[in-house]
């Protein structure tokens, strides 16, 4: 069977195309309208205005663009499990048989190179390209790389291929047309239209997103296809789409061409691409963290520090759960997304300096960046946006069988959550027994006596007017969460 590789946010299936019946309806009146008569000899003159169109281009680029079949081998826990592509719809086929999945690309030179998505060939055991005029030929895949979801193949042909340059993503403005071509729903060569939406945004798919969003229709099987302008270059590749029902309601996103230009050069050059790695997991910021941790002015822009691995860059440099990180090498950091890219482009082995905010005063912190691994983390959202919080919770000391009950690390210090209050905004931020307080704003705890002492400290002995942050630990993972008893109802 077939199956049309896409990438959704968040879920719906299409389960069909069904057949469209049209309805003439006559609407009679009392009224009659006299029509002049018009002589049989005398045509109706035909208009010379024209709406402006795309045909000239599509004509040019059409050429470049091909589809891509990769022949996969169904295992009975794709079949089974949860989706194990991202946004798309799970692979089809009887457990052990091959299956297939469709996607599209386009071709960058003339020696037969194509572009697509990471997810369009994931997984494959083989890969062909089909081009402009039916021709399909084998493929080899270069390289991948997961995280910006681009993917490099090569096609070998006995003379040159049509291909495409890739524009400046950097000069396109919302509200510019631009034009998608593709292969959805296995229907080769679709042209589709519309304009620019917006820029950078970020969908939660990866910790470098930074989408084109677009209204042009983009369905199962676009994905790796590219976008144009009207200058007929491409300023990004289709990846994603928004949709409750797994077809196009005109929410789009595409990789920008900035993005796939660097990491196609590197899977080019190497077959991978290089990272910079610092060792953090950040957190955005928002008002009622700011509050807790008393953050204001740059500080409630920035990337808060939740987690810091050990031997990492960062434990090295001096950084600090809680701190919050404003600018990488001058250049500004308002979000968690911004340190990731910021950090990645550093050449490995190179120094940074980090500007940091700890206890309202700001420092620089020089780093050396190592080499971001494939198993290692990317510093992203450690704990997710935190709402409304509040106390109403108990603590306990870690004691050895708890230690191996929760099976936590022997690093792993502080005070367990024994209880929560029933009604306590505790309970609604989701806080539940089991969680480990590992600090209380910036400082460490290693009992719960001294996490009362650090909350009370905190709050300033007031209930209300105050906040204060809780450093917790849940399955693996540290972060920050905003603790307002102002808004504990069971008080």
């Amino acid at each position: 069977m077939s199956n049309m590789i896409d990438a959704q946010v968040p879920t719906g299936v299409l389960r069909g195309l069904g057949r469209v019946g049209f309805m003439a309806i006559l609407l009679a009146g009392s009224a009659m309208v006299a029509v002049p008569a018009v002589a049989a000899e005398t045509p109706i003159a035909a208009s010379t205005t024209r709406v402006p169109d795309f045909v000239d281009l599509v004509a040019r680029v059409r050429p470049s663009v091909v589809s891509i079949t990769s022949k996969l081998v169904v295992e009975p826990a794709a079949l089974e499990g949860p989706q194990s592509l991202p946004f798309g719809p799970r692979p089809h086929g009887r457990p052990g048989s091959g299956g297939e999945a469709r996607g599209s690309g386009f071709i960058i030179s003339a020696d037969g190179t194509v572009v697509t998505n990471n997810h369009v060939v994931k997984n494959a055991a083989s890969v062909s390209v089909t081009l402009s005029d039916g021709t399909e030929l084998p493929a080899r895949v270069i390289g991948t790389d997961p995280r910006s979801d681009i993917a490099v193949l090569k096609i070998k042909t006995d003379k040159p291929l049509p291909f495409i340059a890739l524009g400046d993503s950097a000069s396109v403005r919302p509200g510019e047309w631009v034009i998608a071509m593709g292969n959805p729903f296995g229907l080769g060569g679709t042209v589709t239209a519309g304009i620019v939406s917006a820029l950078g945004r970020d969908i939660g798919s990866g910790p470098y997103d930074d989408y084109i969003q677009v209204d042009a229709p983009i369905n199962q099987g676009n994905s790796g296809g590219p976008l144009f302008t009207q200058d007929g270059k491409v300023v990004g590749i289709n990846t994603a789409i928004l949709s409750p029902t797994g077809g196009s309601v005109g929410i789009g996103f595409a990789i920008p061409a900035s993005m796939v230009r660097e990491v196609v050069a590197q899977l080019q050059d190497k077959g991978s691409v290089v990272r910079g790695y610092l060792g953090v997991e950040s957190q955005k910021i928002d008002a009622d963290m700011a509050n807790a941790l008393h953050l204001t002015g740059d500080a409630v822009h920035g990337a808060l520090i939740a987690t810091v691995a050990d031997d990492s860059p960062a434990q090295a440099a001096g950084l600090e759960p809680g701190d919050v990180v404003v600018a990488v090498n001058g250049a500004p950091v308002k979000q968690p997304r911004d340190l990731a890219v910021a950090v990645a482009e550093i050449k490995p082995g190179s120094k940074a300096t980090l500007s940091v905010l700890r206890d309202g005063e700001k420092r620089d912190l020089k780093v050396t960046i190592a080499t971001l691994k494939e198993d290692r983390p990317v510093h992203g959202d450690a704990v997710g946006d935190a709402g409304p919080q509040g106390l109403g919770i108990a603590l306990a000391a870690i004691t050895p069988e708890i230690r191996e009950q929760l099976d936590l690390p022997k690093g792993v210090k502080g005070a367990v959550i024994a209880g929560i209050r029933s009604g306590s905004v505790a309970e609604q931020v989701g806080l539940h027994p089991g969680d480990v307080v590992l600090g209380v704003g910036g400082h460490a705890v290693t009992s719960p006596d001294e996490a009362v002492k650090a909350i009370r400290a905190a709050l300033g002995g007031k209930k209300e007017g105050n906040a204060v942050a809780l450093r917790i630990f849940r399955d693996g993972q540290s972060g920050y969460v905003a603790l307002d008893p102002s808004l504990d109802r069971a008080g």
